[in-house]
């Protein structure tokens, strides 16, 4: 393994909080993986949910009787997700690992249906362990599982830094390195969320060059840029018929990649 993710870890060790709310500000990311979860799963089986955090799709697909193996870097991550599943009353449907995406021997079983590659691809810098999580993804499921992955869109992010961070365009070496390479300057350390954003067009050839098969590659906040209350906000049938229409669009080519999240489905060839 080519880069150490220490520090990775420290910073979700100490972001539990943060992190299991994220999806409750992020709706429209999490309400549309749930469209092609539901659209991609098998109805039943064993899934390997590798960055499952604080648990949030881990409670929900335990829920639906899945037998999940939820794995992740940081052991505080894994600590709250065990409390969030006891207290949902699924722990006998959920086993924990601490582990590296890009090394899951300690996983121990294959055969999976499903796998979950939620997180941990937009935080390996180096080609060479997106590549080497993928192959050890693969290797655990079962032929003709499904993955699912989780992406950052380096033009799709920039909403966000405008709305947050608008001082970030004033770092010009910054600029330049995230639109070239996807990743902050060699020279600016490690720690915090150090992460590397995708360019839209490497994700379905690197998939494929792993062994799979393109089922669908979407974004899953288009439209909205880092406006995410627009959506929020809305209720009932009309939160509905706009999921719906988000939907519909999602895989148009020409809006992936101003979406901050991507998903990426293939099957095992």
């Amino acid at each position: 393994m080519s880069d150490d993710v220490s520090d990775i870890a420290a910073y979700y060790d100490e972001s539990v909080e943060g992190e299991h709310g994220r999806l409750q500000r992020h709706q429209l990311e999490h309400d549309l993986t749930w469209r092609y979860l539901d659209a991609h799963l098998p109805p039943r089986g064993a899934i390997l949910e590798i960055g499952a955090a604080t648990g949030r799709y881990t409670v929900e697909l335990a829920r639906r009787g899945y037998r999940v193996t939820a794995v992740d870097l940081s052991p505080e991550m894994i600590a709250a997700g065990r409390d969030h599943v006891a207290g949902a009353g699924l722990a006998a449907q959920v086993r924990f690992v601490l582990a590296d995406a890009r090394d899951l021997g300690d996983v121990g079983a294959t055969g999976f249906d499903a796998v979950l590659l939620m997180g941990p691809l937009y935080h390996l810098q180096d080609e060479a362990d997106r590549r080497q999580a993928l192959r050890q993804a693969h290797a655990r499921l079962r032929s003709g599982g499904v993955l699912f992955s989780a992406h950052i869109s380096r033009f799709g992010i920039m909403g966000d830094l405008m709305k947050e961070h608008a001082y970030w365009i004033e770092d010009q070496a910054y600029v330049r390195a995230v639109l070239e390479n996807g990743r902050r300057p060699e020279d600016r350390g490690r720690g915090g969320f150090r992460s590397y954003l995708c360019d839209p067009a490497e994700i379905v050839p690197l998939h494929e060059g792993a062994g799979f098969k393109t089922l669908a590659f979407a974004a899953v906040e288009p439209a909205i840029s880092a406006e995410d209350d627009i959506y929020n906000r809305l209720e009932g049938q009309r939160r509905n018929l706009w999921l719906d229409l988000l939907q519909a669009i999602s895989q148009e080519p020409s809006i992936i990649g101003a979406s901050r999240h991507l998903l990426y489905v293939g099957r095992k060839a």
